[in-house]
């Protein structure tokens, strides 16, 4: 167990964060598209998402810093809005943008944060020097912040959304920047709080392996619609043998759809990152290959490159939204 952190209770089962019916529009933007999702308790859940996604209004949703257009979201048995103190108080939220105060030091931040949550007195001070140390910043404690390296300032923005010692915490992209230790003591915090506290997470990244290391159940979420939702070994599985991508002459790619989608030993084919790309997905993308360069060549069509993409999360990210990840 962490020093300092009690336990959080798993008497009620189920989910413990529900999105049911979300939906948020700005003006005649559809941001989130009647998004229903619940997160169970005690798991690390991935929301994943291209850039204009929908991704970062789903998440402000369920931190409760606005409502949605329509649908509801539930802490437990109670409604999130941005006036709910009483759901609000079991999230943690680690926002993307480090939230700092650079000139104070790291004690001096936690104890303003934790003032913010209603801490205070020797239940402050005891909480501070525990999330400290959960950071490993106990030594830096009294070093101003703005002195931090970038990986330092997201370990303490980690501690300030840990002082209230919180039943769901929404870790959004919390290793961007970040040098390779203090993402790999990111990584250790996660599992050591999921495993050991039961703490709930909603953790969303750009980095797949993050997500296939961490999350027990991933959502991929594009044009403000959950596309995709399952465990990352069954979204993995359910790809088969892999992906092959080639690369096209963009006038061509109608023909080529056809000419490909009519092999028997293709099962689907759809947009790449880009218009001159196409995901192939096969049973076998070996054997494949064969067959769909010489239907090719067959049909006097020009294939520019090829990849074979092993079945990982980044290939399932593609098949569900013709893009990679950090588009």
């Amino acid at each position: 167990m962490l020093p300092g952190m009690a336990p959080v209770s798993n008497a009620d089962s189920g989910a413990l964060l529900r999105a049911g019916g979300v939906v948020h529009r700005y003006g005649d933007l559809t941001a989130v598209d009647d998004v229903t999702v619940e997160v169970q308790r005690g798991e690390v859940f991935g929301l994943l998402g291209p850039n204009g996604a929908g991704k970062s209004t789903l998440i402000s949703i369920c931190s409760g810093m606005f409502g949605p257009t329509a649908g509801q979201v539930t802490v437990g048995d109670r409604q999130l809005s941005p006036t709910s103190r009483a759901a609000k108080r079991r999230i943690g939220v680690v926002p993307q943008d480090i939230a700092l105060y650079e000139k104070l030091s790291g004690r001096q931040n936690l104890r303003f944060f934790g003032r913010v949550y209603g801490l205070g007195g020797r239940r402050l001070r005891e909480r501070v020097e525990a999330v400290l140390e959960v950071v490993g910043l106990s030594d830096r404690g009294d070093d101003q912040a703005g002195t931090y390296s970038g990986g330092m300032q997201r370990r303490l923005n980690l501690a300030a959304g840990l002082l209230h010692e919180p039943e769901l915490l929404i870790l959004d992209e919390p290793t961007v920047g970040v040098d390779p230790q203090s993402r790999n003591h990111i990584f250790n915090n996660v599992e050591r709080l999921n495993r050991d506290q039961g703490v709930t997470i909603v953790y969303t990244t750009h980095y797949m392996e993050e997500a296939e290391r961490l999350c027990d159940r991933v959502a991929i979420i594009d044009h403000g619609k959950i596309v995709a939702l399952d465990t990352p070994r069954a979204l993995i599985e359910s790809l088969g043998g892999g992906v092959i991508q080639i690369g096209i002459d963009p006038e061509q790619r109608e023909q080529v759809m056809e000419t490909l989608e009519s092999l028997a030993s293709v099962q689907a084919v759809g947009p790449g990152p880009d218009e001159r790309s196409l995901n192939i997905e096969a049973t076998s993308a070996r054997h494949a290959l064969v067959d769909v360069m010489q239907a090719m060549n067959a049909a006097a069509l020009e294939v520019e490159t090829v990849r074979i993409l092993e079945p990982n999360l980044e290939s399932v990210f593609l098949r569900y939204t013709g893009r990679s990840l950090r588009d």
